[in-house]
């Protein structure tokens, strides 16, 4: 992530600015319980190396219709966006040009492990 130096009236700025560890992991947390439908506090994620670029690790909780409901009426779960695997595999694309566009660091991808799911009235969770 290399650009020109920004100017004030013809003049360079000098140095270079950093985007903590802290910063990226509370970023990911945040556009993963974004799209997962659960809270920030629920989702644990780490970091690694990846040849050069960022890959993310994500385990989460994600948000369902209570299955007593479900078992009444099978279209809730459409409403709440499909499948748990459907909703991971867009969550996944989501999360990364999430954390992508607003950190304007590379990832080279997004692992997500369900650890639970949380039932929830109401519609659509996205």
């Amino acid at each position: 992530m290399t650009s020109a130096a920004p100017s004030i009236q013809g003049r360079v700025l000098s140095g270079h600015n950093r985007i903590s560890t802290q910063a990226l992991t509370s970023l990911a947390r945040t556009a993963a319980a974004e799209a997962l439908g659960v809270e920030p506090h629920d989702v644990r994620a780490d970091w690694t190396d990846d040849d050069g670029l960022l890959a993310l690790s994500l385990v989460s909780p994600i948000r369902i219709p209570p299955l007593a409901t479900v078992l009444r009426d099978a279209g809730r779960v459409a409403a709440f966006g499909g499948s748990i695997w459907d909703r991971t595999v867009d969550a996944k694309s989501r999360i990364l040009s999430t954390v992508t566009a607003l950190s304007g660091a590379s990832l080279s991808r997004v692992d997500i492990r369900i650890s639970g799911v949380k039932p929830i009235e109401g519609g659509r969770v996205q």
